[in-house]
């Protein structure tokens, strides 16, 4: 089973990795406003679009 992430371990990928969530949300197709709404919680992200965010950061 995988294992979920926090929010705060998923910045930290990306700024060790040398990339931006921008650059991330682009690459893989979404806003990058999305991707920082899913991220700070403001999207609970159960269904839809921001749960598909969710699933590919590896929050759920």
């Amino acid at each position: 089973m995988r294992k979920t992430k926090t929010s705060e371990q998923i910045k930290a990928e990306f700024y060790a990795q040398g990339v931006t969530l921008s650059a991330w949300s682009k690459k893989n197709g979404y806003r990058p406003q999305e991707v920082y709404r899913v991220l700070s919680g403001c999207v609970k992200a159960k269904y839809g679009k921001g749960h598909e965010i969710a699933v590919k950061l590896g929050l759920k």
